[in-house]
């Protein structure tokens, strides 16, 4: 699909200042994409379709997810999560996406995983550090985005990680494995 026929779709389906937080992710990737020589056009595309299914009910989520063979597991965890399993879904089935490191790229930006892809990894950094983003910390990860894609996936991963345990929030097991995976890389 068309980047600009995505940005108009996306702009009916989400809330205005979900829809900027999606145009900023995409500027940011691109950025990223250029830093980390993964193709633009690739990075793009998956940061578009990153949040198309943020604002779904979860109740439509849950029956895609059920019905599609996404990992059950999510629902055991708060349905924050669903979004991205869903939004792979959607930009499979509804938008025809078919490269899988796209669609990997959709269903991990939320949790992380081990064994991510260059496409994966930078989708997840370009979501928790885009411009519109303001939390303690965040110019670390700015920082550490200048450095190397490694580094900046080890110091999101931990930001995020960190984020859940202190409030005495559930870590879904895929961003455990991501975790360890980077913190023991480094």
């Amino acid at each position: 699909m068309e980047s600009a026929a995505l940005i108009i779709e996306l702009e009916k389906r989400l809330p205005r200042k979900r829809f900027e937080h999606v145009l900023r992710v995409t500027e940011t990737a691109k950025e990223l994409a250029g830093r980390f020589g993964v193709p633009a056009c690739i990075a793009e595309q998956a940061a578009l379709f990153h949040d198309i299914a943020k604002f779904m009910e979860p109740s439509e989520m849950r029956r895609l997810i059920e019905e599609n063979g996404e990992d059950v597991k999510l629902f055991s965890f708060h349905h924050e999560l669903w979004h991205a399993a869903a939004g792979r879904i959607i930009a499979e089935q509804d938008f025809g996406v078919q490269d899988q490191d796209i669609l990997n790229a959709i269903r991990y930006h939320t949790t992380g995983r081990a064994g991510m892809s260059d496409l994966e990894k930078l989708i997840y950094i370009a979501d928790l550090i885009e411009p519109g983003r303001d939390f303690p910390g965040i110019t670390e990860l700015r920082n550490a985005a200048k450095l190397n894609m490694d580094e900046a996936m080890r110091a999101c991963i931990v930001h995020s990680v960190r984020y859940l345990i202190d409030r005495n929030a559930a870590v879904f097991p895929d961003s455990i494995e991501c975790y360890n995976e980077h913190v023991q890389i480094i």
